[in-house]
């Protein structure tokens, strides 16, 4: 029993990883859609449209924009729950790798600019900015440019910190582990929709790639790890 006991590391309690990622995907997927039915079916605006449109639609469809918003802040918190978790799993796992602590400040800067942008949606959806124009696209663009790239670019770090330990110590399927790397090197390519609106599509094809990814890692992530694969 005492070999036993000593071949193993065992991972100090914490939130179920696979819980946490089915919450923050749920409500970041339902902001999406609550917000899109409130609107009658308008997707939110592009930021790269023309400006009448846009202002029209937050002029519109106030309560579908601070709907959509408020979930996105909600999810935020699960997020970075998430990260903790990660990374302190990691860690009970005897990864002493940066991957850890890179999976952890990407949790948080992704959660951080998620809360951002659903922060700023809220704003966008006040009577003080629909009431001037010159106030909304601004305001779409800071909505964007947090909700997008700077959400999704770090999320892509979560993704790599824990995929690189997970392949190399043996912690993960080898073809989730290349997944989560190959998902995290598409965010990193979403910096590009900074420069190039046409690399603006990486976005959702990263994000949501991301989000199903970390459910899956939520699930299949050992709590114990024996001293044969340490």
């Amino acid at each position: 029993m005492a070999t036993q006991v000593t071949a193993t590391r065992t991972a100090q309690g914490g939130p179920p990883l696979g819980v946490l990622g089915v919450v923050v995907t749920a409500l970041f997927v339902a902001g999406l859609v609550l917000g899109t039915a409130l609107a009658g079916g308008s997707p939110f605006p592009s930021p790269f449209g023309e400006a009448a449109p846009i202002v029209a639609y937050f002029q519109d469809h106030a309560f579908a924009v601070r709907v959509g918003g408020a979930f996105q802040f909600a999810a935020a918190i699960p997020l970075a729950i998430y990260a903790a978790t990660a990374s302190s799993r990691l860690h009970h796992l005897g990864i002493r790798a940066p991957g850890a602590t890179i999976a952890l400040a990407g949790g948080l800067l992704a959660a951080t600019f998620l809360a951002a942008s659903g922060l700023t949606c809220w704003t966008l959806s006040q009577p003080a900015v629909t009431g001037a124009p010159d106030l909304i696209r601004p305001l779409q663009l800071l909505a964007f440019a947090a909700g997008g790239p700077g959400h999704v670019v770090p999320l892509g770090l979560l993704l790599a910190g824990i995929a690189v330990p997970g392949l190399l110590a043996g912690l993960l399927p080898r073809w989730l582990a290349w997944t989560g790397l190959a998902g995290a090197a598409v965010a990193e390519l979403a910096t590009l929709s900074l420069l190039v609106e046409g690399a603006a599509y990486l976005l959702p094809v990263a994000r949501f790639a991301g989000l199903a990814w970390l459910v899956a890692v939520g699930f299949k992530l050992p709590l114990h790890r024996t001293r044969a694969n340490a």
